[in-house]
């Protein structure tokens, strides 16, 4: 590995690390505020691990996010899980925080934060794996041909014949439909 390399991948370790320990942070920030959510219409057993209900979700779709980063993949479904339940643990905790703008700002930035460093996260892991090569793509070898010398070749071709440098089908498959079987159906 060069330099370049350890660095990056140091630097993906580090910001995971934070990142979790924001998210931790955050959960434990939030907690209780989240359970007072619930309120006097939820049973006492449940109502100490409601805040799971949030979170729960959040942490599934977060893992799920890791995991198609990882493998290159798209995540919008597990992001729009994320936004949502990040979004309800803001609103829910700006709802029990007095009504001052501090304590509205003080009451939404831990779920704000352990989101932006999650989204940061997963911008690192992409950067520390560079996207896969698409694969090679066959071209039409008549494509670098001009347009006078196309044509000339397309009327060489009669209707059923193959073109230059394709090799031949099989005369099965080529074969014309029977005007008595009509997609399938029938004998």
């Amino acid at each position: 590995m060069t330099l370049l390399q350890t660095g990056s991948l140091f630097t993906a370790v580090l910001v995971g690390a934070i990142a979790a320990v924001v998210s931790i942070l955050s959960g434990l920030a939030i907690w209780d505020t989240l359970r007072h959510s619930a309120g006097p219409q939820t049973a006492r057993e449940v109502v100490s691990w409601w805040p799971l209900l949030i979170y729960g979700p959040w942490m599934v779709a977060s893992l799920s996010i890791l995991r198609s980063a990882l493998h290159q993949r798209r995540a919008l479904h597990s992001w729009s899980i994320v936004l949502l339940f990040s979004t309800l643990a803001t609103l829910l905790c700006v709802a029990q925080a007095p009504r001052t703008i501090a304590a509205g700002a003080a009451s939404a930035l831990p779920a704000v934060a352990a989101l932006a460093c999650f989204q940061q996260l997963v911008r690192q892991i992409t950067l520390t794996r560079p996207p896969r090569q698409a694969a090679a793509r066959h071209r039409n070898p008549t494509a670098s041909l001009s347009v006078p010398l196309r044509q000339t070749a397309a009327a060489g071709r009669g209707a059923g014949s193959v073109p230059p440098g394709y090799p031949a089908a099989d005369s099965r498959a080529v074969r014309p439909a029977s005007p008595t079987r009509g997609f399938g159906y029938g004998a």
